[in-house]
């Protein structure tokens, strides 16, 4: 009987097997590297272009502006409006009606031609300290032109505590960053829905009194009407964190995204609080409203210093907002609920399946 020979061996170097796969994770590992590091350039270069354009760009795009001419005074004043470029002119026949356009927050200012040797100007540097000088600087122009001279009236500047309103423009940021990053921390620490939402009201109410207490008895920005002011900084610390809490629950990290960039990365350079909207290049500066840092700094403005006019839109965006995130929010809960159901439900499944007798 014939003996079977034996098997052949190979010798198989140490790591023979494995040089091909750590190669292949080597290379992965390098890609991952490179996308993340560009992905980042690029998140970085967006950055700056949103915070630096518009500030390097800013000056009259539309700014609103009165002109006070009777009606023999008709043909000055469509001449004024022609040296007014980039204002948007509206002619009054009274100073006593451009006067309470601007406290309606229609205007930023008014020129008053109907007097031939004076240019009267009428401006509330507490709309915006900057549209105000523009409109200083353009009365200026037009006295130079007319061999005539100034006067200036301010109706309604800020208080002498901050007469810039640096406090306003500065807390637009933290207002946002308060509501991102306190709506991060509640879904770190807290896992219930319902008492998500609890901490995140809850959070906007003492925030938006304790925020809108050190602009107004700290920094000096605001000086009357705090109990209405803090009421609408609640509305504006919940609607940020209630659409950070929704984007999130609704689309993961993707939602932590979209938040970021439309609370900071575009809503906060945006905003105009420094500036004017009408003083951003078109249409940024409306764009800007329609944003949870510019509606809320809007509607303080206006609430705090000009009782009310002016505040019904940044009211309603706001608005929107938070009914947006709770929307959101409801539908990422139930979406959650009807998967940990479907998983309960299979797992009951496989477990009946596994516990059935096998048939002989």
């Amino acid at each position: 009987m014939a003996s079977t020979p034996p098997a052949a061996t190979v010798d198989r170097q140490p790591g023979s097997e494995t040089a091909p796969a750590m190669s292949a994770s080597a290379s992965v590992s390098v890609r991952k590297i490179v996308t993340v590091v560009l992905g980042l350039t690029a998140l970085l270069a967006v950055l700056l272009l949103a915070f630096g354009l518009p500030a390097s760009n800013t000056g009259a795009h539309g700014v609103p502006i009165g002109v006070v001419a009777d009606g023999a005074g008709a043909a000055g004043a469509e001449q004024a409006a022609e040296q007014l470029h980039g204002f948007t002119v509206t002619r009054y026949d009274t100073a006593a009606a451009a006067r309470t356009a601007i406290l309606h927050r229609d205007i930023y200012g008014a020129l008053d031609l109907s007097s031939g040797g004076t240019v009267r100007v009428q401006v509330a540097s507490a709309s915006s300290y900057s549209a105000a000088q523009l409109v200083e600087q353009a009365a200026g122009a037009i006295a130079s032109s007319r061999g005539a001279t100034t006067t200036v009236e301010d109706v309604r500047p800020f208080p002498a505590g901050d007469t810039h309103g640096a406090g306003l423009s500065a807390g637009a940021l933290p207002m946002a960053l308060g509501g991102w990053i306190g709506a991060v921390v509640i879904m770190l620490l807290i896992q219930a829905p319902g008492r998500r939402v609890a901490a995140a009201l809850s959070l906007a109410v003492a925030g938006g009194f304790a925020l809108t207490a050190v602009i107004r008895f700290v920094i000096g920005t605001f000086d009357t009407n705090y109990l209405i002011t803090s009421a609408g900084a609640v509305l504006g610390l919940a609607a940020t964190a209630m659409t950070v809490l929704g984007l999130r629950n609704l689309l993961n990290g993707l939602g932590l995204g979209i938040a970021a960039i439309a609370l900071v990365v575009l809503g906060n350079p945006l905003s105009g609080l420094a500036s004017a909207p009408e003083m951003l290049p078109r249409p940024w500066g409306a764009v800007g409203q329609f944003l949870p840092p510019g509606a809320v700094g809007t509607l303080l403005r206006d609430l705090a210093l000009f009782d009310g006019h002016g505040s019904t839109q940044p009211f309603l965006v706001l608005l929107g907002w938070l009914v947006g995130g709770c929307l959101c929010f409801w539908l990422g809960v139930r979406r959650n609920r009807d998967q940990l159901e479907s998983e309960h439900l299979e797992s009951e499944i496989e477990e009946a399946i596994g516990e059935t007798p096998a048939v002989a």
